[in-house]
């Protein structure tokens, strides 16, 4: 079991940003200054990994892919599921309650090969962001933030190889510039609601 503890030591790498999704609803903040404090960003982080973690245990179920796409994606997964377990014993250790996994439906996103991959990259990129724009609410749990650093670097290779897949282009594909940009509420809600079926609330 991973506790708060372990997270600060290193094994952060385990969960992806601390820089969380809370609850992709109505009931949690998306804006950085609109979380209430830690387990508020670990939740919204949460939801995420779930999202994430879910999509891709059914995409590989699909067997879509070969090669080392297959290799690639199937190693996404085991980190994402890692991810979703090291969140939970987080907030657990923190006295709170994780917030349940949402509903989930992804439509035609496994209808190809090419879909799959085109979902995934948009998925990591989206995580990438969203970690960013919540980090600011870290500041006071240092600690959580240095974790969530980690994380969102993981987040970020795992956005970088899906565009080497994709075979995006270098600059503004594989790469999004010399600095990420953190998603705003609206443009991580865009991105995920289509996905969320049920989001379930504490």
């Amino acid at each position: 079991m991973i506790n708060r503890r372990d997270l600060i030591k290193g094994t952060a790498a385990i969960i992806p940003g601390a820089i969380a999704l809370q609850m992709l609803g109505a009931k949690w903040a998306f804006a950085a200054d609109e979380f209430s404090g830690a387990t508020d960003v670990l939740n919204y982080a949460l939801t995420l990994e779930y999202l994430e973690a879910e999509f891709y245990r059914q995409g590989n179920n699909a067997d879509l892919l070969s090669g080392k796409s297959k290799d690639y994606l199937e190693a996404i997964q085991k980190d994402e599921e890692a991810h979703v377990v090291a969140l939970k014993d987080t907030i657990s250790s923190l006295g709170s309650t994780p917030v349940a996994a949402p509903e989930v439906d992804f439509g035609a996103a496994f209808k190809t090969k090419g879909s799959f991959l085109e979902t995934a990259y948009t998925f990591e990129n989206l995580g990438v962001q969203a970690y960013l724009g919540a980090a600011p609410s870290l500041l006071k749990e240092k600690a959580l933030l240095t974790a969530a650093a980690s994380i969102f670097g993981v987040e970020a290779r795992h956005a970088a190889i899906l565009g080497v897949l994709g075979k995006k282009a270098a600059e503004g594909g594989v790469y999004k510039g010399a600095f990420e940009k953190p998603a705003t509420r609206a443009t991580v809600l865009k991105a995920a609601s289509p996905f969320i079926v049920k989001a379930q609330t504490l």
